[in-house]
């Protein structure tokens, strides 16, 4: 969405997207749970119109790639792991202590989902359950998902893709 309120889509799947949980954090309606129960041939009891979203979600993904380091992919032991709760944190994982990165993966390891009744709080929701966070062994890329929930821009609603949080932006081609 643009500063004129004009949406556009970045990419259109036909599957359902990772970031699902925040579709679910603020409609309240499983989404899995329908695909699966579509497939065995029920009906959807509900209308478009009555999908109300309320609040704010934000969706962390925590990776095995070191963001203090150029993003090097790090495989290895998880030899500690904690993981954010509470009301309005969920947390997708298959990750525990003992599991080992392998060097050929996905590098998902975590996606963590806050919910609040506005920005603000789902910002500061967030914010809490990134500082809950521990992963001994390997790096990840919470360092960077601390940042960027602590940058000015971001917290303001001014973050644009063109550069990440305490990087200059690029300058324009032909500049």
């Amino acid at each position: 969405v643009d500063k004129d309120d004009k949406h556009y889509f970045i990419e259109l799947n036909a599957r359902i997207q990772v970031e699902h949980p925040v579709s679910e954090a603020l409609t309240g309606i499983d989404l899995v749970q329908w695909q699966i129960r579509i497939a065995a041939g029920e009906r959807i009891d509900f209308k478009q119109g009555d999908v109300k979203p309320s609040g704010h979600a934000i969706e962390c993904r925590l990776i095995a790639e070191d963001s203090e380091n150029d993003w090097v992919p790090s495989a290895g032991l998880v030899s500690k792991l904690s993981l954010p709760g509470g009301p309005g944190v969920r947390v997708d994982s298959h990750v525990y202590a003992g599991y080992q990165v392998p060097t050929q993966y996905d590098s998902l390891l975590a996606k963590i989902i806050c919910h609040g009744r506005d920005r603000g709080a789902a910002i500061a929701a967030t914010r809490t359950a990134l500082a809950e966070v521990e992963v001994g062994g390997i790096a990840t890329n919470l360092p960077y998902l601390k940042r960027v929930m602590e940058d000015p821009d971001f917290v303001a609603g001014r973050h644009t893709l063109d550069a990440m949080p305490g990087q200059a932006a690029p300058e324009p081609a032909g500049a």
